[in-house]
């Protein structure tokens, strides 16, 4: 008497040939291992633009990033110093140039890892619908700061060169300081839409995307200042080759447009 195969045994050697093909193309059952998060840490001046390019690179690289946004510099709880110096998790730091070069210095940033992103101007701004001053030339900066009842400047770079060089530089310091307000942990803008400011000067890329203002213009090119801002790998990152590839990323010509948008000059590796 011959037995018949079950349907079932039949049915699992069928299988074998299958899965042993499925498992030498790299397509077995077993769930592809997650990959790490990238944490970045970015100031006000590049945060538009970087906000706009980051979920491209999320679904290009298969990665999370998670973010946390602070002033270049000073000593604000939410300061990328601040932020590095409690060790909170960072794997790639965006900031103005200066101030990226002296976490180099202090050792909480990779020598050699800085890569240049953008230019960055300083802009004014007043609330929605409100008189827009002459900002055209370096004598109608002057009036406009002297007739201003407030003015809001930011803690960052835009901020320290406006408090430390260009009112010297306008010959107006004491009649304008005491009436100007360093924001802390803000944007200026936010300050200018409540009505807490009548003119609000900070970089253009942060007023922009800001409800409840209007911009006005930059700073005359003769006391305009530039700043770049760069990135860097964080000495304490666990993903160092992810870091190196969100900053091509970052530095590439795909991004350049959308960079250009935000208010910034790119400066796109070539």
């Amino acid at each position: 008497m011959v037995t018949k195969p079950s349907f079932s045994s039949f049915t699992r050697r069928a299988a074998l040939p299958l899965l042993a093909a499925l498992a030498l193309a790299g397509c077995g059952t077993q769930p592809a291992a997650p990959t790490a998060d990238i944490h970045v840490m970015t100031s006000g001046g590049f945060t538009a633009a970087y906000n706009d390019l980051r979920p491209a690179f999320e679904r290009s690289s298969g990665r999370s990033v998670k973010t946390a946004y602070g002033a270049s510099m000073g000593n604000a709880d939410d300061s990328i110093p601040s932020r590095l110096a409690r060790n909170e998790p960072a794997d790639v730091v965006i900031l103005a140039r200066p101030a990226l070069d002296a976490l180099v210095a202090q050792g909480k940033v990779v020598p050699g890892s800085q890569v240049d992103l953008v230019r960055s101007s300083i802009g004014f701004a007043v609330r929605k619908g409100a008189p827009r001053p002459d900002i055209s030339t370096v004598d109608a900066l002057k009036r406009t700061l002297i007739a201003a009842p407030s003015i809001a400047y930011s803690a960052s770079a835009s901020g320290t060169y406006y408090e430390t060089e260009l009112l010297k530089k306008l010959g107006i310091e004491a009649e304008v300081k005491p009436k100007s307000r360093r924001i802390l942990s803000e944007r200026v803008g936010s300050v200018v839409a409540r009505g807490d400011a009548a003119l609000g000067l900070q970089q253009v890329s942060e007023l922009l995307p800001i409800e409840g203002i209007d911009y006005i213009g930059p700073l005359p090119a003769e006391v305009q200042r530039v700043t770049v801002f760069s990135a860097g790998i964080a000495t304490a990152s666990k993903q160092p080759e992810a870091a190196k590839q969100l900053i091509r990323y970052l530095n590439s010509p795909a991004a350049a447009p959308t960079i250009a948008k935000t208010g910034l000059e790119p400066l796109t590796a070539r």
